[in-house]
């Protein structure tokens, strides 16, 4: 069984070796527009609809010689990664829509990021690019070059100029330069590969953002788990690139966009009781380019709506901590982490005795933390208020 990449130039693309295949199969299989590329083909033509179980289920039977179409590289998020699990195939590559995008914009590829968001939501991208010289992007019809552009410029990221390739080696081939306010407003074929690369270049911000680089409730000012703390609660995290992450009574979001920077490629998800902060992590998220999902409510309320988490941060529980944190545990997948901070020892020996309880392997730091602050000429030291850093690992199910 054959599976062949093939692109919009249909049969001109192909070697003859693959044009005889295709002749002689009994089946053959692909994409609506890839079979009307082969008109006079007189056997038997199945178009790929739906779900993939029954297909391959019917091209399992019996001994018939079979050859799938698909579109560009098979195994470029395609169906060749999906089929090769479940039918033995030889895989032969056509060029991806990638590959021919940047060679139309004559650029090299082997350093670019590349993603898609075709079938996919678009959250989360902010954080995935941020930095990023050069990004490849897959597009569909929700997630177009004009919603791209909307969100880049929501997200302040308008160091980046684009490059769209329309219908590549089709009849209607057209390839064009904008910046993100013209990518806003044209219109394009729905066929279409989208590349970002940096006119200049923007840094990603290290681990510590500076606490006044945060919106921040006024006129209490202050509800921020301060910088040397949120760093060290984040080492006590562990996060992985691709960790799920829940932060909750989030406040300004500081924790949570520090996490979403660290797990990019994973998901961040906050929940803040209070609606002013809701709204300063809204605005910080759009400040420091990090795109996650925050809800007002007071937990556990409103934590079914999240996947369940590798790892928990609980700036504050509202005074239901054994309720709480009874879920988030439960929640928890094996080996996650939780990280409190807890300000008061009657609260501390509470959480302490609950996460036990529970099961977990607790630690506890604590941090006593002074900062310069000069005076006249000289130099003195002002506290922070201490606190404990509480971590409780859960343990595999047995």
């Amino acid at each position: 069984m054959k599976m062949i990449g093939i692109g919009d130039n249909g049969v001109e693309g192909l070697l003859p070796q693959y044009i005889e295949w295709i002749d002689e199969c009994d089946l053959l299989v692909g994409g609506e527009r890839h079979l009307d590329f082969f008109p006079l083909f007189k056997k038997e033509k199945k178009a790929i609809k739906g779900g993939l179980s029954v297909l391959t289920a019917e091209i399992q039977q019996g001994t018939r010689n079979v050859v799938i179409l698909v579109s560009g590289d098979p195994l470029f998020y395609g169906l060749g990664g999906v089929l090769a699990k479940k039918l033995s195939l030889e895989i032969y590559p056509y060029t991806s829509s990638v590959q021919l995008a940047f060679s139309k914009m004559q650029e090299s590829w082997q350093d670019a990021y590349i993603v898609s968001l075709h079938g996919r939501s678009i959250n989360g991208f902010a954080q995935k690019i941020d930095g990023r010289k050069k990004i490849a992007i897959l597009t569909d019809e929700t997630n177009t070059p004009q919603a791209i552009a909307k969100y880049l410029r929501k997200f302040s990221m308008t160091e980046y100029d684009a490059f769209v390739a329309e219908n590549l080696q089709g009849e209607n081939e057209r390839c064009r330069f904008f910046a993100l306010a013209e990518m806003e407003q044209a219109s394009f074929s729905p066929l279409n590969v989208v590349i970002l690369k940096q006119r200049e270049a923007v840094e990603r911000s290290s681990i510590g953002i500076p606490d006044n680089a945060f919106i921040q409730r006024k006129p209490d000012k202050g509800l921020i788990t301060k910088k040397e703390i949120r760093t060290l609660c984040l080492q006590e995290l562990e996060l992985k690139e691709n960790s799920i992450v829940w932060d909750i009574g989030t406040c300004t979001g500081s924790v949570a966009i520090e996490a979403a920077k660290i797990a990019r490629e994973g998901a961040v998800f906050a929940i803040e009781k209070n609606e002013k902060d809701l709204e300063n992590c809204l605005e910080n998220q759009l400040i420091h380019r990090t795109d996650f999902v925050a809800v007002q409510g007071k937990a556990p309320e409103r934590l079914d709506e999240f996947p369940d988490p590798h790892a928990i941060f609980i700036g504050g529980n509202g005074g239901n901590m054994e309720h709480l944190l009874q879920t988030c545990v439960f929640r928890l997948q094996p080996n996650g982490r939780l990280v409190m901070n807890i300000a008061t020892i009657e609260n501390l020996a509470e959480a302490q005795q609950h996460l036990k309880s529970l099961g977990c392997d607790v630690s506890i730091i604590q941090v006593q933390i002074s900062k310069s602050k000069p005076i006249l000429n000289l130099t003195r030291f002002q506290p922070l208020n201490p606190i404990f850093i509480v971590t409780a690992k859960k343990g595999i199910e047995k």
